[in-house]
């Protein structure tokens, strides 16, 4: 089949992110391959407005969520000024993280995350909003948050649990232990493994079954299946912005990411 690539007028280029729309498929793949696609504000608010974007062009029948180079994200970027005890940075970055969550839940179209290689952070969380989740083997899901002092966000303390259950949720996110593709799969988090060399052409099979599937029932679908699993999951987002603004302000979060970027083990000292 030919490539048929149609226009998308209307998103504003945004650095670090490629949105094309190539024979009903959109693909959005984050596109910082030096730092393993980590997220910034601007690059989450593409995300979400690519998202939002879709459900209003009946051209979009799937949606392809990706990562350049060797992984699928490694979650949200950390500046020098982050640490410098100034405060820790603001919640502008969780906000649109929780923006790009909604937009991917409340798309009437498809999402297929495709991850290869790290999904770490809020990488796990922009995974997990999607409907379908096809790993490599080489893929891995961490929920490294309270390395350096911080908590879930994005909506991850309702999509893991909702995937895997409250024990296995609460493992990933307190002990922030890496979990394989294979793993994953036994746990339930994702939809399916396949072999690296074979990925590529495994995820564009099931793209193309979705593309040419029956658009209707599928929204129907994951309407009904959303709204029947993930009823927490506006309370969960509400609740994360509203801790982790108070933990972005805390000595822990100092101390964790100054240790992080000085690969040491952090002496964390606050408490409730």
């Amino acid at each position: 089949m030919t490539a048929i690539e149609s226009r998308i007028d209307t998103l504003a280029p945004v650095a670090g992110l490629s949105v094309t729309l190539t024979n009903g498929v959109l693909s959005v793949i984050i596109d910082r391959p030096e730092s393993l696609n980590s997220v910034t504000t601007p690059v989450l608010a593409g995300i979400a407005d690519a998202m939002e974007w879709a459900g209003a062009d009946q051209r979009v029948k799937v949606v392809r969520l990706g990562g350049a180079g060797r992984g699928f994200c490694s979650g949200a970027g950390m500046s020098a000024d982050d640490v410098s005890g100034s405060g820790g940075p603001g919640t502008e970055i969780i906000a649109e993280a929780n923006r790009a969550v909604r937009a991917i839940t409340a798309l009437p179209r498809p999402v297929v995350a495709v991850v290869h290689g790290p999904a770490a952070g809020v990488g796990v969380s922009l995974a997990l909003a999607c409907d379908l989740v096809l790993a490599s083997d080489t893929a891995f899901f961490m929920l490294a948050f309270t390395k350096v002092g911080l908590m879930p966000d994005g909506g991850a303390s309702a999509l893991v649990a909702a995937a895997i259950g409250r024990t296995r949720a609460m493992r990933m996110a307190l002990l922030a232990e890496r979990l394989p593709a294979a793993d994953a799969l036994a746990a339930g988090l994702v939809s399916a493994v396949y072999p690296a060399d074979q990925f590529d052409d495994e995820v564009d099979k099931v793209v193309s079954a979705l593309a040419a599937g029956p658009g209707v029932a599928f929204a129907k679908t994951k309407e009904a299946i959303n709204a029947a699993t993930l009823t927490e999951l506006d309370a969960a987002l509400d609740r994360e912005l509203q801790g982790q603004a108070v933990l972005l302000k805390s000595r822990d979060f100092i101390e964790g990411a100054t240790a992080f970027q000085q690969r040491r083990t952090p002496n964390f000292t606050d408490t409730l």
